[in-house]
């Protein structure tokens, strides 16, 4: 039987080998990510073989991943199987993209089927055109940053370190306090904690910017593979005009150039930020889909 746990930061090493042989763009699929969210998504993982396997969910109810790493692919998908029938619950994968739908379907032809969420889709960005933001598409952004830049012109970019860290999570606590009314987000707060206080563990790479000293913005985010880096958190105030597109131009000219894309994650279905991931046209739109298995 397979033996889960929670992640913990020193998993990383085995982790990051199994996810060497990702073979999907996925966000999900970062050891930061799978830490961070833990708690949030009630995350554990094994190691079978040299195979990663994550599940989520509680009391019997759970999700699994497709099996990320090297070896006998159709062997750990039957292990996910086995795991799910112990506790008398339907098989179901979650985050299926294309090429593990094909492998799923090669080794279990007509056993499993297939639903897709658009809010669980990930956006997938171009690197350079982020960073050079040129065209009629990226017409509005320009506008916002040249008016930051008139509006604010002592602005300065920062790398995220050791020094300025504290000053990054108290303008996070307080972008929560301007947004108490919406929704919790203890969640996402004790995830940011969690990467700042593993941030150079985790080899987590973020930028800020600051106006007249203080800190007005930040992002950070970790490698995926040698062509993508996954953006994890990015904040700023709303009501600072160019505050996003100037974290995003910056973070992306100052510490992405040496990647092809950035990955910055789902919309989760929320109206606004769908509408903000899709200003800025993503290259890709990465499907995810949930196997359910029915063999």
């Amino acid at each position: 039987m397979l033996s889960f746990k929670k992640p913990t930061i020193e998993d990383k090493q085995w982790v990051d080998e199994c996810l060497k042989y990702v073979n999907s763009f996925n966000c999900e699929y970062t050891f930061g990510n799978l830490l961070l969210w833990s708690t949030s998504y009630l995350t554990t993982i094994c190691k079978y073989k040299d195979f990663l396997l994550c599940r989520w969910g509680r009391n019997n109810n759970y999700m699994y991943s497709v099996p990320i790493g090297k070896g006998d692919f159709k062997d750990a998908v039957e292990q996910i199987i086995s795991d799910a029938k112990s506790f008398h619950i339907t098989p179901v994968i979650y985050g299926v993209t294309e090429n593990y739908k094909k492998l799923i379907d090669k080794y279990f032809p007509d056993c499993f089927s297939y639903e897709y969420d658009e809010g669980y889709n990930d956006y997938i960005y171009s690197v350079e055109k982020m960073a050079e933001l040129k065209g009629k598409k990226y017409h509005g952004k320009r506008n916002h940053i040249t008016n930051f830049k008139k509006n604010n012109p002592d602005w300065t970019f920062e790398i995220l370190n050791q020094d300025n860290i504290n000053e990054c999570i108290a303008l996070h606590s307080e972008w929560i306090k301007n947004h108490e009314d919406d929704e919790d987000y203890s969640y996402e707060f004790e995830a940011v904690l969690t990467a700042f206080e593993n941030y150079e563990k985790l080899g987590f790479v973020g930028g800020l910017i600051r106006v007249d000293g203080k800190v007005i913005a930040y992002t950070m985010g970790e490698r995926h593979s040698d062509r993508l880096f996954v953006t994890h958190f990015e904040k700023a105030p709303a009501e600072i005009q160019g505050a996003y597109p100037i974290i995003n131009q910056e973070f992306t000219r100052n510490c992405l150039m040496n990647y092809e894309y950035v990955n910055r994650e789902e919309d989760l279905g929320l109206e606004g930020l769908r509408k903000a991931k899709q200003s800025y046209n993503p290259e890709l739109f990465l499907e995810k889909c949930v196997a359910t298995y029915n063999g």
